[in-house]
């Protein structure tokens, strides 16, 4: 698993993977586990199988990510994290404070999390069988931190965006989007899901992190970059994470 900063120092950001290292009987390991579970059911999402939580250190506070074996929704991927380092980097270039800001594919949450104590108005969406980890991340880790209360939106890419996203009354100054490029059977809808929210004339800047795993990564980043005015922010060659910024093609 990458890791998306390095070191403790003041200033730095932080990712750390939390795992167990002691090994325990047959007999033991069951009641551990039994014990376990028991504890967590009064207040964990009841649907999902529980990983060690991911922490990291994100605009001066702690952040603890709840993750999931059931869905690649549930994991955090390092262009998440990579794309959370550059918003806290770079908070002249991309000014989020009191900014309208939508993620698709938000996952466990950890962008929307980090935009929303940046001060942005956050409107975080994934499928439905996300949103009830990606909804119990947000509010654990912004309650009393942020300037807005983040919402939770249930978007299936390329579907009834006019209905549940009519614009311009959903208009939003920022669209995030981290690792949602992989093979599957939905990059035409991500595609068409990208241009409903980042049209001629909205002048909506729409940031997409992603680390490049197979061809389809490479040849969905020349779909977006024929279809948008696109610039590449930064590249993390070891990560083999890009950050571009795009915007509409008038």
């Amino acid at each position: 698993w990458e890791a998306g900063g390095g070191g403790s120092s003041p200033g730095r950001s932080i990712y750390i993977q939390q795992s167990s290292r002691f090994k325990l009987g047959p007999f033991q390991s069951e009641n551990y586990k039994q014990s376990r579970t028991e504890r967590r059911r009064s207040w964990e999402p009841s649907v999902y199988h529980t990983l060690e939580n991911e922490s990291f250190y994100f605009t001066g506070h702690d952040i603890c990510i709840h993750e999931s074996i059931d869905t690649y929704g549930a994991l955090t991927w390092p262009g998440a994290v990579a794309l959370c380092q550059f918003l806290e980097n770079n908070q002249q270039q991309v000014k989020l404070m009191d900014k309208e800001v939508l993620e698709i594919g938000a996952g466990t949450g950890l962008v929307s999390i980090v935009a929303s104590l940046l001060g942005a108005r956050v409107t975080a969406t994934d499928l439905p069988d996300v949103l009830s980890n990606l909804t119990f991340n947000l509010l654990r880790n912004t309650r009393g931190r942020s300037r807005h209360t983040p919402q939770v939106s249930a978007l299936t890419w390329g579907q009834d965006l006019e209905r549940d996203f009519p614009y311009p009354s959903n208009h939003y100054d920022y669209v995030l989007a981290a690792d949602v490029v992989y093979p599957h059977k939905c990059l035409d809808d991500l595609l068409k899901t990208l241009h409903h929210f980042c049209r001629p004339g909205s002048e909506t800047t729409l940031l997409w992190a992603n680390k490049t795993r197979f061809q389809s990564d490479l040849r969905f980043t020349e779909r977006f970059k024929s279809s948008f005015n696109a610039t590449l922010l930064t590249e993390l060659p070891q990560q083999d994470v890009r950050i571009y910024k795009a915007t509409a093609k008038e």
